[in-house]
């Protein structure tokens, strides 16, 4: 498959050219409802030759698949060649990553099974019950910085991962929907005791009178 014409050419070894401008790379993310201490994300390339061109860059396609011109020829079989392979693990567990209360979550990635047309699905494990995460999302940007993401969270949350907006919070589980209700009773407090305050003070303003 013929694709367009590379917007920018890597001169460095083991990098390719890079197509940032055409269909993006999408990202969703879940809770896990039977592991409160779990979150999803399944990542999806935007188009097969930029799938082409991840492979080329780790290692797993001769670079002979970038023609002079910059265009690239997608095959079948890049998708199983790029797909179960360890380096495409690696590289997923070091692009994309979640904390939850500051802290880590430890990252697994499934075997995909149609790369190309469902993508990859990551778990990540967090040291509690999630609620409000943190998520970051670099895939792609380290072959050109132009390319974006989009993200897909709970309840139709969205949002756009690029360079420079490489992180972003998602409110997943109850905990953090606790911690905005505990927030808002909080504010809701201050309020009324502000308020009795003044009253108190107003009452005692006319005593004196």
């Amino acid at each position: 498959m013929l694709t367009a014409l590379a917007v920018t050419v890597f001169a460095a070894p083991g990098q390719a050219a890079a197509h940032p401008f055409g269909d993006p790379q999408t990202v969703t993310i879940s809770a896990d409802a039977a592991r409160p201490d779990t979150v999803h994300i399944r990542w999806k390339v935007g188009g097969l030759d930029d799938l082409t061109l991840l492979g080329i860059s780790l290692g797993l396609l001769p670079r002979s698949r970038v023609m002079l011109d910059g265009a690239v020829f997608y095959q079948a079989t890049d998708a199983t060649t790029v797909g179960p392979s360890p380096e495409l693990t690696e590289y997923l567990l070091r692009q994309i990553g979640v904390t939850s209360a500051g802290k880590s979550c430890a990252g697994t990635v499934h075997p995909p099974t149609e790369l190309a047309k469902s993508g990859i699905t990551l778990d990540f494990t967090c040291p509690a019950a999630v609620g409000k995460v943190t998520v970051a999302v670099r895939t792609l940007t380290d072959l050109n910085a132009a390319y974006q993401t989009l993200a897909t969270g709970p309840n139709g949350a969205r949002a756009v991962y690029a360079a420079g907006h490489e992180t972003h919070d998602w409110v997943l589980g109850q905990a953090g929907k606790s911690n905005h209700v505990v927030l808002a009773g909080v504010s809701l407090l201050v309020v009324v005791l502000l308020f009795l305050l003044v009253r108190r003070m107003q009452r005692a303003k006319r005593v004196t009178r």
